[in-house]
């Protein structure tokens, strides 16, 4: 279960404002302070969508104790690997596009 402080952590760690999200994922800004404010029971469609895009942009959410049994729910960015291409030294004419 997704919780309001993950939700909030998350979009702080893209460095969003609850109005970029909003133009983004089609939520009133309204919505998205609800959920961050834990107001939206009985409306998962909002947590969803919020989840789905945060996840997008490289959010990964985790479960009480998934990286540490005495940890709570987190959030942490996706790793990612940058592709810093060729390097110079290493072009010849058969990688050189």
């Amino acid at each position: 279960m997704l919780t309001a402080p993950q939700l909030r952590a998350a979009r702080a760690l893209l460095g969003l404002s609850i109005e970029d999200i909003a133009s983004v994922s089609g939520l009133s800004a309204d919505a998205i302070q609800e959920a961050e404010a834990d107001q939206v029971h009985g409306e998962p469609e909002v947590i969803e969508r919020l989840r789905t895009l945060l996840e997008s942009k490289g959010v990964l959410f985790l479960g009480a104790g998934e990286e540490d049994a005495g940890a709570g729910p987190g959030v942490r960015l996706r790793q990612t690997l940058q592709d810093e291409g060729i390097r110079p030294q290493n072009l010849n004419s058969a990688n050189d596009g």
